[in-house]
């Protein structure tokens, strides 16, 4: 099991994210934008080995918007957001992983059938706002930042989730801007 920290609503956004192991050392470097179809977000070593990537293959303001995750540049994966109500529900195909949580709490779990592939928690560390990931096996460790970051990615959405506002109903739908 290995833990792994970054500092919340960063990985969705347009900067450079870098991704701190329990101790507080420097792991990954993750790069990249994300918004319109195609953009992609990258994940490297320090040394600047690229390891994974995830490109938005489709753009949906509904729940159609798909990825795709790509290991050692070979395509491996590809994930949907489905309809949920009570709870966000992901499906990564080709891996059968599901995730399942909360985009407004930052919540969540990734399994394969019965079996947990990693969490996601936010922290507060040292005054920060952090985003705790625990992935079991450290083999998965890559595609599991990608998915990480497709999920800090759907709590920054600057336009509210049509998803969110049928949970909450419309009266509580964010300000015009």
């Amino acid at each position: 099991m290995v833990t792994y920290y970054i500092r919340k609503n960063v990985l969705g956004s347009n900067c450079r994210s870098l991704i701190k192991d329990e101790n507080g050392r420097d792991v990954y470097l993750m790069v990249g934008r994300w918004g319109s179809r195609g953009d992609v977000f990258s994940l490297y070593h320090l040394d600047g080995t690229l390891i994974a990537s995830i490109k938005q293959a489709t753009f949906s303001l509904t729940i159609g918007t798909r990825f795709d995750l790509f290991y050692d540049s070979e395509k491996i994966a590809s994930l949907n957001r489905f309809l949920s109500l009570q709870r966000d529900f992901y499906y990564v195909r080709k891996l059968n992983w599901v995730v399942i949580g909360s985009v407004d709490t930052q919540r969540y779990n990734i399994y394969h059938f019965n079996q947990k592939i990693m969490t996601i928690e936010p922290v507060t560390k040292n005054d920060r706002h952090e985003l705790k990931m625990t992935v079991i096996s450290e083999a998965d460790t890559p595609i599991c930042l990608c998915i990480a970051a497709i999920l800090d990615y759907w709590s920054l959405r600057s336009d509210p989730d049509p998803l969110t506002l049928l949970k909450k109903g419309p009266a509580s739908s964010a300000p015009a801007k």
